[in-house]
Parts: structure tokens; C-alpha cells; sequence
């Protein structure tokens, strides 16, 4: 009989189902084969004209009916598939979940279609005046709820049958990890016996690439887009801004066990740590993510020897692949160079809001399959970051144990440890 309690007493938390899409595919099934067969998902931008910007680029998910339909709906969408696809493989109820909802979900802002829709249904006035007068004049819900930055979330409460007060969160890169994270600690805590953790993020826009691009983040290799993403590589020169959504259904492993339910993974721990640098870059020592991670394998109960792979942050943009080293090597020591690391970004791209979710779902699958996806387009190593980075190829690896790390903008840094097996 598997223990059911944790080296500090806390219920263990077992994950039971997982979703997936990314620029790869929908489902677990499509994006497997294609991340460990090192296939790329970045392509050109035809979602909206990119005349003269730098980047043309990019992750997005092209393929679903509300790819067209602008942020909110193509969010909702990415997270409701998601979904789905997590509960039907935890064999749960679609529709009356019974635990909370933890939602992360990029920011919102009116679509330019609707602004569009909005200023040319009146001839009255000009520029802002306008479209603030016929705004507050709309009698209409749709596009009020879009701006809403909890519809979403209410939504998917209403379409799986969620309890209580679904939370929507954002912390920039980390969101879908800290959404992880809340799942888990509400188990823990014994508020519930399950939850839905989920990440998507359908805000690839034009302002998101022009803000992105302003703060020169993004890659500007445009001709071979499939190339552009190249994590810890010396010519490295930035993310590819990209779309996706992961999902998870945890369970405390005594109900899981409980009801037959096939244990995917343990989610160990969770570390958090902020950073108080600047609104971008990320601290030059590192401690914040040096913090995190060590956070993590606390929580976890690990030491830095039980850690079998690291699912890197691995953005591709100079300088956080250096911070992530530095942080990497300093927890780790010698170990650093001969640990597997990889970066799933190098093929789908950044996707944001949804990314710890993604690649906390890629972490559980690689745990399951024995197979260590690869960093593809290391060519070009940096002498600067000594990584094994898996490069190029894929790796059979038994792996029990994995690190997955999210370092986001604005000094939002988690980190959770999965295993494979309950102690």
C-alpha cells in the first residue's frame, strides 16, 4: 500500500489526467510524436500582416475554429480542449468535476475587431470620444465579457461543472505553473479532493509581438522559422512568441487509489520565490531563481542528487539562458554538466500565460514514456553554458524524478518537482 501522506504530513498529490495543444497539435498523442521526433511548430505569422516589423514569426495555434476570432475566444477554446482531454483520461465527469478551477490566462484588452465593430457603428465624433460614447452606450454582453479578465475562467467553471469560486490568475511566464501550484496546495491543504489546474494562452496578437519586439525579446531569424528557437545556443537572439494550453486533473492519491484512477505522476513540490530586479530583466546573481529551486526540492523533500532531468525555462533570449545556468549550476554543482537538460521552447515556442502548464504536462509524459524530448537547432554551443541540453535528438532515459522551471517577467519565479512513482 502506497503511502498517503508526504515527508510533512500533507496529503500526496497524484495527477490523473492531462491535456495539451500547442503549435504541434491537439492532444497528448500529436505532440508527443512531434516534440520527441524534434519537429517544429514556429511558423510564419498569416494571422495578421507583419509589413515591417522585425519579427514575422511565430507558435501560433492556427488550427482551431476561434484561431481567427481574437484572444479571448481562442483562449477559452485552447483551455476548454485542454481540458477536456485531461478529464476524459482521468475518466471524471465533463461536466460536474466537483473539485476548484485554477485558470491561467494572459491579459485582456478589447480585440481590434471589435474595436473596429464598435467605432464604425457610429459616424459621430472621432478617435477615443467615439469609441467611449458608443462603448457606453452598448447594450450587449459579448464583447463586455471579453475585457472581463474572469470569463473565462467562469465559463470553463459553467462547462465542467467546477466548484466554487473559479480563480483566474497572471504572473507573466510563471502562470501556468503557479496555477499547478494552487491546485496542489488547495489538495494539501484538504479544501478538496481534486482540482483542475489549467494554462492557455491565445494572445499571440500584434501589440503582444510590437511590446514584446520593443523590448527586443523576441527572434528576428525569419527565414527558417523552424530554427529561431535556440535554447542555451551562442547565437541565440530571442523567444518565439507562441500559443498553447496544458491541463492537469489532480487528485489526493487516497482518492485516486480510491476510485481506480491510473496515477500519471506525484507532484512532489512547489517553489515560488519573487524577484525585485526590474520589471523584465531578471537579477544578475540569480538568488530569486536559485531560491525557487531550492524551494521546490524542499518542499519536495529532495535533495539536489535525486533530481533526474531539469525541464528548463529555456526562453532562447541571451540573457535568461544565463541567469537559468547560473542558477542551475549553482544548486546543482558538478552534476550541472552531465544532468539532462532540455528546453521544449526550442519547438513550440514561448506560450506565455500557458508555458509552466505545458511543460509541466511534457514533464510527466517524459517520466511516463522514457523518453527525454530534445533541444533542437544546438548547433552553435555556447562555451559560456556547459548544459547537456540533449541536443538535437531525443533520449531513452528511465527518469523518476523531474525539475520543471518557470522564470517569468516581472519577477515571477516557480518551480515544481513531479516523480514518477509515490515514495
Amino acid at each position: 500500500m502506497a503511502n498517503l501522506r508526504d515527508h510533512m504530513g500533507r496529503p500526496i498529490v497524484a495527477v490523473t489526467g492531462i491535456g495539451v495543444v500547442t503549435s504541434l497539435g491537439v492532444g497528448k498523442t500529436d505532440n508527443w510524436a512531434a516534440l520527441t521526433s524534434g519537429r517544429s511548430g514556429i511558423h510564419p505569422i498569416t494571422r495578421f500582416p507583419v509589413d515591417h516589423l522585425n519579427t514575422r514569426i511565430s507558435g501560433m495555434v492556427d488550427f482551431l475554429p476561434s484561431s481567427s476570432k481574437g484572444a479571448s475566444p481562442l483562449t477559452y477554446e485552447l483551455a476548454e480542449t485542454a481540458a477536456q482531454e485531461a478529464m476524459s483520461e482521468a475518466g471524471l465527469d465533463s461536466g460536474d468535476f466537483g473539485g476548484p478551477l485554477f485558470l491561467a490566462s494572459p491579459p485582456v484588452e478589447l480585440d481590434w475587431a471589435d474595436r473596429f465593430s464598435l467605432y464604425n457603428s457610429d459616424k459621430k465624433e472621432s478617435g477615443s470620444e467615439r469609441l467611449l460614447r458608443v462603448a457606453r452606450a452598448l447594450k450587449e454582453l459579448d464583447i463586455f465579457e471579453t475585457t472581463q479578465f474572469g470569463s473565462i475562467a467562469d465559463r470553463l467553471a459553467d462547462r465542467f461543472g467546477t466548484r466554487g469560486l473559479p480563480i483566474t490568475l497572471s504572473t507573466a511566464c510563471a502562470s501556468g505553473a503557479t496555477a499547478i501550484q494552487l491546485g496542489v496546495e488547495a489538495i494539501r491543504r484538504g479544501e478538496c479532493d481534486k482540482a483542475l489546474s489549467i494554462g492557455a494562452d491565445g494572445s499571440a496578437t500584434a501589440e503582444a509581438l510590437i511590446r514584446f519586439s520593443l523590448l527586443s525579446a523576441l527572434s528576428t531569424h525569419n527565414d527558417i522559422p523552424e530554427k529561431a528557437s535556440k535554447p542555451f545556443s551562442k547565437d541565440r537572439d530571442g523567444f518565439v512568441l507562441a500559443e498553447g494550453s496544458g491541463a492537469l486533473v489532480l487528485e489526493s492519491l487516497e482518492a485516486a487509489l480510491a476510485r481506480g484512477a491510473t496515477i500519471l505522476g506525484i507532484m512532489r513540490g512547489c517553489g515560488e520565490k519573487a524577484d525585485d530586479f526590474h520589471r523584465t530583466r531578471s537579477k544578475p546573481d540569480a538568488s530569486p531563481a536559485i531560491a525557487a529551486v531550492r524551494a521546490a526540492l524542499a518542499d519536495a523533500g529532495l535533495s539536489e542528487d535525486e533530481i533526474d532531468y531539469v525541464n528548463a525555462h529555456g526562453t532562447s533570449t541571451p540573457e535568461n539562458d544565463k541567469m537559468e545556468h547560473l542558477s542551475l549550476s549553482t544548486v546543482f554543482g558538478e552534476r550541472i554538466g552531465s544532468m539532462p537538460i532540455s528546453s521544449n521552447k526550442s519547438m513550440i515556442g514561448h506560450t506565455l500565460s500557458a508555458a509552466g502548464a505545458v511543460e509541466a504536462a511534457f514533464s510527466l509524459m517524459t517520466m511516463r514514456e522514457s523518453v527525454i524530448p530534445p533541444t533542437i537547432n544546438y548547433d552553435n554551443p555556447d562555451p559560456a553554458i556547459v548544459l547537456d541540453v540533449v541536443p538535437n535528438a531525443k533520449r531513452s532515459a528511465e527518469v523518476g524524478t523531474v525539475l520543471s522551471n518557470s522564470f517569468g517577467f516581472g519577477g515571477q519565479n516557480t518551480c515544481l518537482v513531479m516523480a514518477r512513482e509515490p515514495v
